[in-house]
């Protein structure tokens, strides 16, 4: 409420004739309430102070970054060692890792050595990683998708 003014419950016309003896505007608060919340306040003050605050939960927001990695079917082990660090340093981040296996013109008769893969790859990053999705063919390309784990503090 303005200055000098009882928290109550008043008529509109009252809140009103109230506001504009204080020189402030009537805002409703919540309007769903049952009477409806009003605050006799300056209106472009207020305005500022809801957008300072969304901007103040929006900067607090944690935005998700999807970190992509990519094998082919015939992925050697040195290979997938190299690629098994790099998803490791990327979920420590706390960035989700998009697995997956690329099959180029007939590489595609080998869909079970791909699930493998993925699925080892997935085993290996078992104490970083949650399985978001499991191995799904769409298209030329085989997908995984892990989100970091919540990592104990030591």
């Amino acid at each position: 409420m303005g200055e000098n003014v009882t928290v109550d419950v008043y008529s509109l016309n009252e809140a009103l004739k109230l506001a504009k003896e204080q020189g402030l505007d009537l805002v409703e608060i919540s309007p769903k309430a049952e009477p409806p919340v009003c605050k006799i306040t300056d209106y472009s003050k207020f305005k500022y102070e809801q957008k300072k605050k969304q901007k103040e939960i929006k900067s607090k927001a944690h935005k998700a970054v999807l970190k992509e990695i990519r094998f082919g079917p015939n992925t050697d082990d040195h290979d997938f060692q190299f690629k098994l660090k790099h998803a490791v340093k990327f979920l420590e981040e706390g960035a989700k890792v998009k697995a997956y296996v690329h099959f180029v013109g007939r590489t595609i008769v080998f869909k079970e050595r791909g699930e493998i893969l993925l699925l080892k790859f997935a085993q290996a990053l078992e104490e970083y990683a949650k399985v978001e999705q499991l191995p799904k063919l769409e298209g030329k390309r085989m997908f995984l998708m892990l989100s970091p784990k919540a990592l104990k503090k030591k």
